[in-house]
């Protein structure tokens, strides 16, 4: 496995997955507690793109910038490059005034899958900043069983039911809770496989 370009000169996966899990967590605490996402678009990729960009920052060089190549996982292709940026234009336009149609726009992001590495995390706290604004709950993530969540995410561009029904038994009102965000953040790390760390602790 090729080890992704990235600013600190790291040829060794494993290190870079150790130094990423690190950084993007105590980068994910500032975004909250020094109240930086407050100034982000919600909703819209620029939103997005500046999540990423503020997560990655001192990782990758391509923080925050849309693909340039093609992804793929497992048997499922994500958006092409040559049509991603007009796939994201009609993303931007999706209804977000309800649940349903929050988790639908979510779901048509993965799909889009913008970023080379990180698109998971990232457009997790992109919804929950959309579910805030829209319907003033949040996803508490510490309550979504892993395994179930991501076969959820397998179905979703077939069938949205299961991850609507998944994450709707897992809203919460605590949407200004650190310690709540802090392991919704570690929960959403476990899904791809990060969990050395704490993000409180950092």
């Amino acid at each position: 496995m090729a080890v992704l370009d990235n600013l600190l000169g790291i040829d060794n996966q494993a290190e870079l997955a150790r130094v990423e899990e690190k950084t993007t967590k105590i980068r994910a605490k500032e975004l909250v507690e020094n109240h930086i996402i407050d100034d982000f678009e919600v909703g819209t990729f620029k939103g997005l793109s500046q999540i990423h960009h503020y997560l990655f920052q001192d990782i990758y060089p391509f923080a925050g910038k849309i693909r340039s190549v093609d992804l793929a996982k497992g048997q499922f292709r994500f958006a092409p490059v040559l049509y991603l940026e007009a796939a994201l234009k009609e993303i931007e336009k999706l209804d977000q005034s309800d649940f349903e149609h929050i988790i639908e726009k979510y779901v048509e992001m993965n799909v889009a899958h913008p970023f080379r590495e990180g698109n998971g995390r990232t457009t997790r706290i992109w919804l929950d900043q959309i579910l805030k604004k829209e319907i003033g709950k949040v996803v508490d993530w510490n309550e979504v069983d892993k395994d179930e969540y991501l076969t959820a995410m397998i179905m979703s561009p077939v069938n949205d039911l299961a991850i609507k029904e998944l994450l709707k038994i897992a809203l919460t009102n605590k949407i200004d809770d650190h310690e709540t965000f802090f392991k919704g953040i570690d929960a959403s790390y476990y899904y791809e496989g990060y969990t050395e760390f704490k993000t409180e602790d950092l």
